[in-house]
């Protein structure tokens, strides 16, 4: 389960470029909107020339290509060859805007990512475009190279100048570190033709389908952000004595976890969802400023996402005081066992909602056997009935990549109702959710909300959980509590 994250995403399919020049010897700069009547640079064409001199030399040594540089390219071959002939333009969209003259964090296109292997160090407003040359694509990267110090963009523009931003690459650097032509994003040229991510359907169908299965580089990125989500369970378990004390210490579990984030990674992949007692019913609760009270379940869903982009996406529901009572144990178990029961069933040729279906049939189960359904678990379990869903109703699964619900673009017949695939990565996350005033359920029942969700990897004969080293069951939950509360 995860939340969308309203900073991040820069999914526009436009670009806007930012222009200097000078007039009249005076310098005239673009800035970013809501800055015109508070500013005070200086604009003399002394200063100019002072600031624009006597710099040392730049040394641009060339970076060895990265890592994920050869994954990409293969990525690249094989949407050329799906759209031979065609101008297919991906760009990575450009900055949000948060209030007034502040932008949220900038994240490129998802599919700008995959295509280049640009992670968070992308540039704003950068193009990748595949020019058809026979019956493959001249593939080139343009992007707004940094500027000559003797320009009034270096010191003078707040949104791409390097006094205000730092360092910027150049055209040579970026062509090394990704293995791709570069130019100027001054060359780019739209046109009418051209098949761009977002506006063409087709094409950001089968960009998204190409993420189904993962390559080795994805599959190691995985593990490292499901590595790095792990320490930061750890983080906010060892701080459970500050956070229980606190009267928003579902706010210091959100801080707590992003620490790390930012430390091993670029970020959150999306909203924390740290609800502890009754929020924990509320699926996407991320205003995160209730009370972490001993006694209650505190249902922590978070996941680091690294700088190449790809996130883990886990969920752990913790007894704030260490241990549960025998109710939350009873829901928590129960949780766990529709879990274990869709993980078994996990491996190459099943059909993708058939995980969930598994979870659902123990679910069923549990709720029937504590008497809140008004038929039997079989009867409940037939399309046109479904009373257990009241209290789970959330898919099991979804993928997850560079995106926290990856592949969204892909077809039905190639997502839900797919074939499971080698090298496919995804959820499985089932959970109760007895709302306070639910009067179905037993008095003791309302008010616990309980999700347990892990990351799969599909492998040749089955599949591995890559976040097993997480506690997962009751005992193993307490005994992690202990442990890192000393």
């Amino acid at each position: 389960m995860s939340h969308s994250t309203d900073t991040a995403h820069a999914d526009s399919v436009h670009t806007e470029t930012v222009h200097t020049e000078t007039a009249d010897e005076r310098v005239s700069t673009e800035q970013p909107e809501g800055t015109e009547n508070r500013s005070t640079t200086p604009s003399s064409n002394q200063f100019q020339q002072f600031i624009g001199s006597e710099w040392a030399e730049r040394v641009d040594e060339l970076p060895a290509p990265r890592e994920q540089a050869p994954f990409a390219a293969r990525r690249r071959d094989t949407l050329s060859a799906a759209f031979p002939g065609q101008r297919l333009v991906v760009p990575a969209g450009s900055p949000k805007q948060r209030s007034n003259d502040t932008d949220y964090p900038f994240r490129a296109h998802t599919v700008f990512t995959y295509l280049t292997g640009w992670g968070s160090d992308s540039e704003p407003d950068a193009v990748l475009v595949f020019e058809p040359a026979g019956d493959t694509h001249e593939v080139t990267l343009y992007f707004r190279e940094r500027a000559d110090r003797t320009s009034p963009e270096f010191y003078a523009n707040s949104a791409i100048g390097e006094f205000w931003i730092g360092a910027r690459p150049s055209l040579a650097q970026v062509a090394a570190d990704l293995g791709i032509e570069t130019a100027h994003l001054d060359e780019f040229q739209a046109t009418a033709i051209d098949r761009t991510v977002e506006e063409d359907a087709e094409l950001t169908q089968f960009a998204s389908e190409m993420r189904l299965v993962k390559d080795a580089y994805e599959i190691e990125q995985m593990r490292q952000a499901v590595d790095a989500t792990q320490r930061g369970f750890d983080d906010v378990i060892a701080d459970f004595g500050r956070i229980t004390q606190h009267e928003r210490g579902e706010r210091l579990v959100e801080g707590v976890f992003y620490t790390r984030a930012r430390a091993d990674g670029n970020a959150v992949g999306y909203d924390t969802i740290a609800a502890s007692g009754p929020h924990a019913c509320i699926l996407h609760w991320t205003r995160n400023d209730g009370p972490v009270t001993p006694g209650d379940l505190m249902l922590l869903d978070a996941g680091v996402e690294l700088d190449s982009l790809y996130t883990a996406d886990i969920t752990r529901t913790l007894p704030a005081n260490g241990t549960f009572t025998d109710v939350q144990r009873a829901v928590y178990e129960a949780v766990r066992e529709a879990a274990d029961a869709a993980f078994q069933i996990v491996k190459p040729g099943i059909t993708f909602r058939d995980v969930h279906a598994e979870a659902m049939r123990i679910i069923a189960q549990k709720t029937a056997e504590w008497g809140f359904l008004p038929v039997s678990a079989d009867e409940s379990m037939q399309p046109d009935n479904q009373y257990h869903r009241r209290y789970m109703v959330h898919g099991t699964s979804h993928h997850l990549g560079i995106d926290v619900h990856d592949c969204a673009q892909a077809r039905r017949e190639m997502y839900h109702d797919g074939i499971v695939k080698e090298g496919m990565v995804f959820t499985i996350e089932p959970g109760l959710y007895f709302q306070p005033d639910d009067l179905t359920v037993a008095p003791e029942f309302r008010g616990i909300g309980v999700r347990i969700e892990d990351d799969i990897l599909v492998t040749a004969d089955g599949a591995e959980n890559l976040s097993a080293g997480i506690p997962r069951t009751a005992d193993d939950v307490e005994a992690w509590i202990a442990r890192l509360n000393g």
